[in-house]
């Protein structure tokens, strides 16, 4: 079989970048994709994959660095797929996320806006995850410097991240930036138990293997849930395991393991047990506290939910008298987080499990004005139930990546709500919805607010007012 010929392109200048991450320049009118291209560098690139409009190529030689580069804290940086914008200034950044939703609202939503203002940012744009989910494999990735070391790699026993585009690839992590220890104390001993102790670790192709995976949450007051998941059921090793990871690490709040024989890696559907502690832990956002178990849907960057929550509070300007719905409410934390400015607060959600955790977290606040209901938005949000709860004086919906079904938005029309915060994390699909509910709202606010630096994630809240007919 014929070989492919390779095609390179030399001297390219990278000018922008998309919302994908990659750094973008034009030849002769087509677009290439550059990986971990920054806007300013001149480089040689190799292409990968051409299409009729566009090519998508990685850097071979880097000639002239833009200003906008920075060395990656990180040793697997370009490997990992965790932080791909690690190599560019935070503060260019936050400027590139605010120019991804000034687009998205141009091209996709075609609607007015206010000036958008520049993208909050984290404080600490490192170690700011509150959990973390690695994968134990006994067939670790190969970077290509590994490859052409010419090595023999006998033992690839590893604990990692999985490898972006890979079914089994997991990249054995030394030490991770998103975390605050002791995430990398806990993971680096708990391999060295295994590999000491001669645990077996899992193969995903052969299904076998003890060590499955490894979660790890922490909370911003200091309390800490390690959840290990066991492939088979050796009773002997995984309580000789869970014994030196409560006795090494005493501050563990919650200690618990589950069994888990299926072909994925979701424990949803299993159950969960306690080795030692409580069978959860406690965040606190502003004044309300929240109960945090393995399962829970809860905002993973616990200091920019906060940041996220009092812009939604303070766009929804809030009375006194005011009924609120909360649609895609979650775990019910931003119905909680703005209960005490308003009468009454209605949440839906279609994981019932998150519902019973915001019926919960309502409990454990002393909360008596909100109500939660599980069910498809759009299935739920009927006649019968505005009638029942009362039609609201302002809507707030966070709805997941793909946005609202057009029957809600439908919906919302036929509502027609004095305001609706629609807080997001895909400015395309939020972009599209703001056109649709265009018909009848006008874009007064917007603020882009950044809860995972290094990635080209945003989140973006938008206050929309009923125009006046």
């Amino acid at each position: 079989m014929k070989k492919k010929e390779r095609k390179f392109l030399q001297g390219l200048e990278i000018t922008d970048v998309s919302s994908e991450g990659k750094g973008i320049s034009k030849v002769e009118g087509k677009v290439i994709f550059t990986d971990f291209g920054v806007p300013g560098d001149v480089v040689d690139v190799e292409l990968r994959k051409s299409k009729k409009s566009f090519s998508e190529a990685i850097i071979t030689q880097l000639h002239t660095a833009s200003p906008l580069r920075v060395k990656p804290q990180c040793s697997h940086f370009g490997v990992c797929g965790g932080c791909k914008w690690q190599h560019i200034d935070y503060a260019e950044q936050l400027k590139f996320k605010r120019k991804t939703v000034a687009d998205a609202f141009e091209r996709i939503g075609k609607i007015d806006f206010p000036e958008i203002p520049e993208t909050i940012g984290c404080a600490e744009n490192f170690y700011y995850r509150n959990k973390l989910e690695f994968a134990f494999t006994d067939r670790s990735w190969l970077t290509e410097e590994q490859i052409q070391s010419g090595k023999n790699f006998e033992q690839r026993n590893a604990l990692g991240f999985h490898v972006p585009n890979s079914f089994s690839g997991v990249i054995d992590i030394e030490k991770c930036f998103l975390q605050a220890d002791p995430s990398n104390q806990i993971r680096i001993a708990i391999k060295e138990f295994a590999l000491k102790n001669g645990y077996t670790f899992f193969n995903l192709k052969q299904q076998n293997g003890l060590l499955r995976n490894l979660l790890i949450r922490t909370t911003s007051i200091g309390e800490l849930l390690v959840l290990v998941s066991f492939f088979e059921n050796d009773e002997e090793k995984i309580e000789a395991l869970l014994n030196f990871v409560a006795e090494s690490f005493p501050a563990i709040s919650s200690l618990q393991y589950v069994i888990n024989p299926k072909r994925n890696d979701t424990i949803y559907d299993l159950e969960t047990k306690v080795y030692k502690g409580k069978n959860h832990i406690i965040e606190k956002l502003g004044n309300y506290q929240f109960k945090v178990n393995p399962k829970s849907f809860f905002q993973t960057n616990s200091v920019q939910a906060k940041v996220l929550y009092d812009i939604t509070k303070e766009f929804a300007a809030l009375k006194k008298e005011d009924v609120v719905y909360d649609l895609y409410t979650g775990v019910g934390s931003i119905a909680i987080y703005v209960s005490d400015m308003c009468k009454q607060v209605t949440g839906i959600e279609q994981i019932e499990a998150a519902i019973e955790d915001a019926k919960e977290n309502a409990r454990l606040n002393s909360i008596s004005n909100c109500s939660f209901y599980a069910g498809d938005v759009r299935m739920v949000l009927r006649d019968d139930f505005i009638t029942a709860n009362g039609k609201p004086d302002v809507v707030i919906t966070d709805p997941p990546r793909a946005g609202m079904h057009e029957d809600v938005v439908k919906t919302l029309l036929q509502l027609a709500s004095p305001k609706i915060v629609y807080v997001s994390c895909n400015p395309a699909t939020q972009a599209r919805d703001l056109q649709l509910l265009s018909e009848k709202y006008s874009v007064e606010k917007v603020q882009p607010v950044d809860m995972f630096p290094h990635t080209t994630h945003i989140e973006n809240v938008v206050l929309l007012k009923l125009q006046m007919s």
